[in-house]
């Protein structure tokens, strides 16, 4: 049943890089934004290699339950803060 769930996850997610695509010229190919932050969101643009990261997938998972798949932002809102985003998107650069 977890698995289903992540392929589920993954998949939603997928479709909303195709709608954020569209919307947002400025995203590059192979890229996504995503909206980062409890209050104040900064927008980060990351690599979809990250969608294969247990580490993203996890962020993946709390952004399902706090938002479900509704992002009014125009990317997907990430419920964490800034500085642990930016140390997760460091060790995922690292590795």
């Amino acid at each position: 049943m977890g698995v289903f769930r992540l392929q589920s996850l993954v998949a939603n997610a997928k479709q909303l890089i195709k709608l954020n695509n569209k919307h947002q010229k400025d995203v590059p190919k192979g890229h996504l934004a995503v909206y980062v932050g409890e209050i104040q969101r900064k927008r980060f643009v990351v690599p979809l290699s990250y969608l294969d990261q247990p580490l993203f997938q996890d962020l993946l998972r709390k952004s399902e339950e706090e938002y479900g798949f509704d992002h009014r932002m125009g990317g997907i809102t990430i419920p964490c803060g800034e500085e642990a985003f930016n140390h997760l998107t460091s060790q995922l650069q690292s590795s």
